[in-house]
């Protein structure tokens, strides 16, 4: 009997240990790993490898498994490592898929897509991220089944709903009911708040929060000298009704929804329109369009009634969403295209506005969540039945041409292009049509050699026909962009009904040649009630699904949106993976709260201005962020709120600051942008690299052309997120190559030479310029000790400098305060929110 006891406490303690080691090796992993491996790696192994190297193979090939982390790592019969982590020279695995050795193929049959091994590429150099701890067989034969019913337990599946506020010790503290939550979980850790931020800190942090930009000098000494208890509420609407407002939260909303203005991926191709879709989401933020109606307009606003032209012309620009993500237009299968395309859109809006991973169940169904493949297909159905326009032309690289959708002359749109005269129009004609002449007798001549001669030149005749049909192509496009008379076209991406709608079939391991079931189009079954129907029968379903996720019967979206806002105003969320919701994203540390801001959001007419209004008005948001010895040992990630967190303002807010603080910034909203008037194909990029480098750009950083792979410098160097991904948070880095970048660059260069201007024309002595230098930059006064280093600093640069023989000495006092104010610059202040 004691053995057999013995016995079964071992298992119990293997069990655990094994239970135990799964769940670690998931917890190394960020979501966005996690998410990478499910939907970029698992369904390529599954597809292409498991059939000759899994521990279920007939004959596993090579000594080689690639089901297991370990084996995987491992590698195979020939000694080598089948994954380096962050080595893919040593990694044989990659090897064999780039078919750079001939001794080593695979798969051998057929080289994967570029994509993909740029993917398994990306993979690796991340670490390799693998949550395949171990294979565990269970009762179903080591398939999972899906309990929806238990699924629906789950805490994020379960529909919001206002708790009582809790009660508090601390008398007189709490302002607001979000100061109760907070409160209340800070007593319960044995936490205390710290102080309020002091007047400047707060409105720096006010204005950044809500515009992106500094405050002025006046607007800070107005709020500090303004000691009525309205003050901070008054600022908070100065600042709300400012069009800078919608810029700044576009700018949230636009890296959630990937925006960019080319393909991404090998080939690149240029979105010319794209801009229309940035600047209908800046409108919805600056008019606090309810956030219900943002998404509905967005799945299908072309669906949607309309009381103007205006009014459907801004509908279908919104649909934009679904139609400004990366494609990879070398993909000769149109089929595999039209999958991929569809995979990307269920994607995106399945983590931008539910906050999950539906797209993880592509190739089987979702390994963690409650998603079935059922569920994808159901929706797949439904993006299959709309046809998806991004607007790009036949050429040599791109496979995949798309008309655009071409918006009414009477709806007052916004033209990214200049006007040109009939005669101009016809001249354009007139070349086409040479053009399109000259592609057609170079393809008679081919077809007139003999056999030997065309077999011999072969990949000269192809370069030479395709060539030339693609600059025929390519001015039929810029022909395309103007009516008879000289007037731009308004052209629009986005998403229009098929006329007659399709279901699709289930892809076994997603594969377009093994069809399975065809599943009905429809909704996610375990986020309906389970009684309700699932199915869609008329029409694409669109409609159906912007409705479904707009409800504030879904138990997600109205949580999902409030966890964002307040990520963006606290600097994390109460979910700290704001793209997943499902079991696999973090729990929310205050899940009380968060349900109490998701059915506020709801009663409020789903608007986020007054979301952001509640929130910046709770004391939570005003403390300070100082350092609290006790509060930092029993809290050091600071889960309970028990301070503000320290922010690095993001790449855009920086350099706009710069920009600002010099006096240059252009706030005029730019009309279009320059890769509208950089025409598309080949030269389409060169023109628009031209036009970019040749002239300051001033603008807003939410105007600068966002082309995938060629991301500004200034903003990819502080941390601009992959314009290919949703994006609900970004990384914030401080690294070396940041200071040395502001002090090397020549456009911060430049900034500072303007600050310094700025500077010298103001009146006073050295000393109060210097002071308004500190106001202009940090919003506040130099303190004694500054103002003692700026002395010194003031004394001895200067001399330093008269010591080259090579520097005139009239140029020495300007030197010294483009110096200065570079300095202010690449301050830690600077960059930082207190």
């Amino acid at each position: 009997m004691k053995a057999i006891s013995l016995l079964l406490a071992l298992i119990a303690v293997n069990r655990l240990l094994a239970t135990n080691e799964v769940v670690n090796a998931h917890a190394g992993l960020s979501a966005e790993q996690l998410n990478f491996f499910e939907k970029y790696i698992r369904p390529v192994l599954v597809e292409h490898c498991y059939k000759c190297h899994s521990s279920e193979s007939e004959k596993i090939k090579g000594g080689l498994t690639l089901d297991t982390k370990q084996a995987t790592l491992l590698g195979g019969d020939s000694g080598h490592p089948g994954v380096t982590p962050g080595n893919i020279t040593d990694s044989a695995i990659y090897q064999a898929m780039t078919w750079q050795n001939d001794d080593m193929q695979m798969p051998p049959k057929q080289k994967l897509p570029d994509d993909v091994i740029s993917n398994f590429k990306k993979w690796i150099e991340m670490g390799a991220p693998d949550p395949r701890f171990q294979k565990v067989a269970n009762a179903t034969g080591g398939k999972r089944v899906i309990d929806m019913d238990v699924g629906r337990k789950h805490w994020a599946f379960q529909k919001p709903v206002k708790q009582m506020t809790p009660k508090v010790q601390t008398e007189g503290w709490a302002k607001t009911e979000i100061d109760h939550y907070i409160l209340a979980s800070m007593e319960q850790a044995g936490l205390h708040p710290v102080r309020d931020a002091d007047r400047p800190t707060l409105i720096r942090r006010i204005a950044f929060d809500l515009t992106g930009l500094p405050p002025t000098p006046d607007e800070v000494k107005a709020f500090v000298a303004d000691t009525s208890p309205d003050a901070v509420k008054r600022v908070i609407e100065m600042y709300l009704d400012s069009t800078h407002y919608g810029e700044k939260w576009a700018r949230h909303w636009l890296d959630v929804a990937r925006y960019a203005e080319s393909s991404g991926k090998e080939t690149n191709v240029l979105y010319p329109h794209a801009w229309r879709y940035r600047d209908y989401v800046i409108e919805s933020f600056r008019k606090d369009k309810p956030y219900d109606q943002f998404l509905k307009e967005q799945i299908a606003g072309d669906l949607m009634k309309c009381l103007s032209k205006y009014e459907q012309a801004e509908k279908i620009v919104a649909t934009g969403f679904l139609a400004v993500g990366s494609k990879g237009h070398n993909q000769r299968d149109r089929r595999q295209f039209q999958m991929d395309l569809v995979d990307e859109q269920i994607d995106t809006l399945s983590q931008a506005m539910l906050g999950v991973t539906i797209a993880c169940a592509r190739c089987h169904d979702h390994k963690f969540d409650p998603f079935t493949q059922r569920d994808y297909y159901a929706l797949a159905g439904i993006f299959l039945s709309s046809e998806t326009l991004y607007g790009t032309y036949s050429q040599l690289q791109n496979a995949n041409p798309s008309t655009l959708i071409e918006l009414d002359r009477e709806a007052d749109q916004v033209a990214a292009l200049a006007k040109i005269s009939p005669l101009e129009v016809r001249q354009l004609k007139q070349r086409y049509t040479e053009a399109a002449q000259t592609s057609e007798d170079i393809r008679k001549q081919v077809m007139t050699m003999s056999s030997s001669e065309r077999q011999s030149q072969s990949a000269r005749n192809f370069l030479r026909i395709r060539s030339s049909f693609d600059r025929a192509d390519g001015m039929k496009a810029d022909l395309d962009l103007f009516y008879d008379d000289g007037t731009p076209r308004s052209l629009a991406m986005g998403v229009l009904d098929r006329i007659t709608p399709v279901n699709s079939s289930i892809l076994v391991r997603g594969d377009i040649k093994q069809p399975s079931d065809i599943v009905p189009r429809g909704l996610v079954e375990v986020l309906c009630a389970k009684a309700e129907p699932l199915n869609i029968s008329q029409g694409s379903g669109r409609l159906d699904l912007a409705f479904w996720i707009a409800s504030e019967q879904n138990p997600l979206t109205a949580r999902v949106m409030a966890n964002r806002i307040w990520l963006k105003l606290m600097g994390s969320g109460i979910v700290t993976t704001p793209d997943n919701f499902g079991a696999m994203g973090e729990k929310p540390t205050h899940p009380e709260l968060l349900d109490h801001l998701a059915v506020s959001f709801m009663e409020n007419g789903w608007s986020v201005k007054k979301l952001i209004r509640e929130i910046m008005l709770s004391r939570v948001y005003q403390m300070s962020s100082i350092h609290d010895a006790a509060n930092f040992a029993i809290d050091p990630d600071n889960k309970h709120r028990w301070r503000m967190t320290q922010r690095r303002l993001d790449a855009e807010e920086i350099r706009d600051a710069m920009l600002s603080v010099a006096g240059v910034i252009n706030h005029y909203p730019v009309d279009g942008s320059p890769v509208a008037r950089a025409a598309e194909g080949r030269e389409g990029m060169i023109n628009l690299l031209r036009e970019v480098n040749s002239k300051p750009q001033l603008c807003r950083s939410v105007y600068l052309p966002i082309i995938r792979d060629q991301i500004p410098e200034f903003l990819s160097i502080f941390d601009f997120p992959d314009a290919s991904l949703v994006n609900g948070t970004r990384d914030t880095t401080n690294v070396p190559s940041q200071s040395l970048f502001l002090m090397n660059d020549t456009e911060t260069q430049g900034l500072a030479d303007a600050f310094a201007q700025r500077i010298g024309k103001i009146d006073g002595t050295p000393e109060q310029k210097l002071s308004q230098a500190y106001q202009l930059a940090f919003g506040r006064e130099p303190n004694q000790k500054e103002r003692d280093a700026l002395f010194s600093f003031w004394t001895r640069f200067p001399q330093q400098l008269g010591k080259n023989k090579a520097i005139p000495k009239d140029s020495i006092k300007g030197l010294t305060l483009a110096s200065f104010c570079q300095a202010l610059f690449a301050s830690a202040e600077f960059r930082y929110l207190n």
